[in-house]
């Protein structure tokens, strides 16, 4: 098995602000507060990465259970904010909080859905695959140090493409996303000056001014002027037919993202060592391992007070664990490893309980 990849994992005062004190404060304060979520409904709120299948899992789950699904696609950072309040059941990021945050809070995360961030540019007489960079120069092209797309760097990497001298415009995410945490793990793995100047967050200070909100936002904004390039979601960018590019891998091949090269990058990593399932998976090795790969997570309290909504919620996440797989690959995700599967499954009767009891065991 390939050697894992390990990145730097984020506090919860990354993604709360910098007044950690005080988010620590408040954040002790919302445990003792009831909790204010329905039980008739599962609430969640999260990185707007798995929204897609998540809505479509829960409308196919609602015509046999009876029980709904609503899920606010609010972005990672505002996801953990609405968990701190217990203003939702679940939150979901596509950032590991790390064993320390998950302890000093009494969270408890898994992983969901596994997929991919694929840069996408607009370039008059370019057209979807055939331009190919690699992270360091997309790093250059985000710190400002690469202006225009005739520069040497990227003429090297595309030696028979056409490629206008036309000014670039960097398109970021302007809200905290998991997309971004992503994007800018796979940069800092790739070039020691953008980790040392920018580095890795849901929501960094871009030294590029043009920023959109959410994927439809970064889209938008992409697709609408001449030369820009920005960062979305494997599968809003293929459902999009939004023009990608084709990067070229730690192994120094040139791969196109799709479900295969994100299952070959989700592939490589190893599960069975961590017990709090804090993987970030960009910058995988292998000849087909799509760069840019990352899981989304399911955050939890381990010993909720009220844990009705708690085992609904875990009700719905086993049922689409078991049912949602190939659901899951038509909406160009890609579900996890039968293995981890039932790791996590197990692991639900002892990490999430009620006075020493399991919250909800599978069956």
């Amino acid at each position: 098995m390939a050697k894992l990849l390990r990145s730097q994992r984020l506090t919860l005062t990354h993604l709360l602000g910098s007044h950690s004190i005080v988010w620590r404060l408040l954040f002790s304060a919302a445990l003792a507060a009831p909790a204010t979520v329905g039980a008739a409904d599962i609430s969640g709120a999260g990185t707007t990465f798995p929204y897609p299948i998540y809505t479509k899992w829960a409308e196919t789950y609602e015509k046999s259970s009876g029980v709904g699904l609503n899920y606010q696609p609010v972005g990672s950072g505002a996801a953990i904010k609405q968990i701190r309040a217990q203003s939702v059941t679940f939150g979901a990021t596509d950032l590991p909080l790390t064993p320390e945050d998950l302890k000093l809070f009494g969270l408890m995360q898994f992983p969901m859905i596994i997929g991919g961030v694929v840069p996408v540019v607009t370039i008059k007489g370019v057209t979807a695959g055939q331009l190919h960079l690699d992270g360091m120069t997309i790093a250059a092209i985000y710190m400002g140090d690469i202006t225009s797309w005739s520069d040497p760097a990227i003429r090297a990497l595309n030696p028979k493409l056409a490629i206008p001298a036309t000014s670039i415009v960097p398109v970021h995410r302007s809200d905290a996303s998991g997309t971004t945490f992503l994007f800018t793990d796979y940069l800092s793995k790739s070039s020691p000056k953008f980790k040392s100047t920018i580095g890795v967050n849901t929501s960094v200070q871009w030294p590029t001014e043009l920023g959109a909100k959410g994927n439809e936002g970064v889209a938008a904004a992409t697709t609408q002027t001449d030369g820009a390039i920005g960062y979305v979601e494997y599968a809003y960018a293929k459902q999009n037919n939004l023009p990608s590019v084709q990067l070229i891998n730690k192994s120094g091949q040139a791969v196109a993202p799709s479900v295969d090269t994100i299952q070959a990058a989700a592939a490589a990593a190893d599960w069975s060592k961590i017990g709090d399932y804090s993987l970030t998976l960009t910058n995988q090795p292998g000849p087909k391992s799509w760069p840019i790969t990352g899981a989304s997570f399911i955050v939890l309290y381990a010993h909720p007070s009220d844990p009705e909504p708690v085992a609904e919620a875990l009700k719905f996440f086993d049922w689409a664990y078991k049912e949602g797989g190939s659901t899951a690959a038509e909406f160009d995700y890609v579900p996890l490893p039968a293995s981890l599967i039932s790791k996590i499954r197990k692991s639900w009767a002892t990490k999430i309980t009620t006075d020493d009891r399991p919250v909800y065991t599978a069956k």
